[in-house]
């Protein structure tokens, strides 16, 4: 059982992996009395006028108390994590980290404008973690990239991957979570979601193209498609096809 456990997880991606352990190890080491929650929740007057900059990371890592809620969103995070790394973002981790970047800034951001708007300054007072929020985000983007695949929510009905974060956020309701940890990750998914696929198709222009600098820190390994042994020759093209 510990060999396979470890194979899984030494299979897993570097990001996804990277990311997970950081989230796992913060919220045992704050069960544990280790490391303090309050020295990692998000607060703009201690990074602005105390220059806790840390604060902008770790209140991404932190998943509350070591509860079912807790196993809930380390099986999201691993899974679609993993799944768009490994197929999505499939040799381009550069742009694996960016996404994970721009959705944390935007996610960031909405909070810090909220926190400015009267009658809802309260609500968006109360998030001072957004790990929960980023996870979403994946499952979002996730389920836009592959909108028709089959699935069941706990074998009582089946849907397509489309409505997934739907399906997640009235689950979230049922149970008494707030719904605006789970909104915040599906407006930040379609922010992605629509710069990277949706308006490059639209005007031919890509607005989030990963930085240079970012893709200079992963090594790429390039993604070779297997030619069959038994193909010695592109096939005829479609003029060819057609003549007598």
């Amino acid at each position: 059982m510990a060999q396979a456990v470890e194979e899984w997880y030494k299979q897993m991606p570097v990001i996804t992996r990277s990311y997970l352990t950081a989230a796992v190890v913060t919220t045992i080491g704050c069960s544990l009395d280790i490391i303090s929650p309050y020295h990692l929740y998000l607060n703009p007057k201690l990074v602005v006028k105390q220059y806790q900059f840390w604060r902008l990371i770790t209140n991404f890592l932190y998943f509350r108390k070591m509860d079912l809620d807790f196993l809930f969103h380390m099986f999201f995070l691993a899974r679609y994590c993993k799944l768009l790394e490994e197929n999505s973002f499939r040799g381009r981790t550069a742009d694996f980290f960016y996404m994970l970047l721009f959705g944390a800034t935007v996610l960031t951001g909405i909070v810090l404008v909220g926190g400015m708007i009267p009658y809802l300054s309260e609500s968006f007072a109360k998030i001072i973690f957004l790990s929960n929020s980023l996870t979403f985000m994946m499952v979002y983007v996730w389920s836009k990239q592959n909108p028709f695949i089959h699935m069941s929510f706990l074998g009582l009905f089946t849907f397509t991957a489309a409505y997934l974060p739907w399906v997640l956020l009235g689950f979230s309701v049922l149970v008494g979570a707030s719904a605006w940890v789970d909104l915040l990750g599906m407006i930040a998914g379609h922010a992605y979601y629509f710069l990277e696929d949706v308006y490059p198709r639209m005007t031919g222009r890509r607005p989030l193209k990963t930085p240079s600098f970012i893709k200079a820190l992963f090594a790429d390994d390039p993604v070779v498609v297997a030619r069959p042994a038994n193909v010695r020759f592109a096939p005829p093209q479609a003029e060819e096809l057609h003549q007598d």
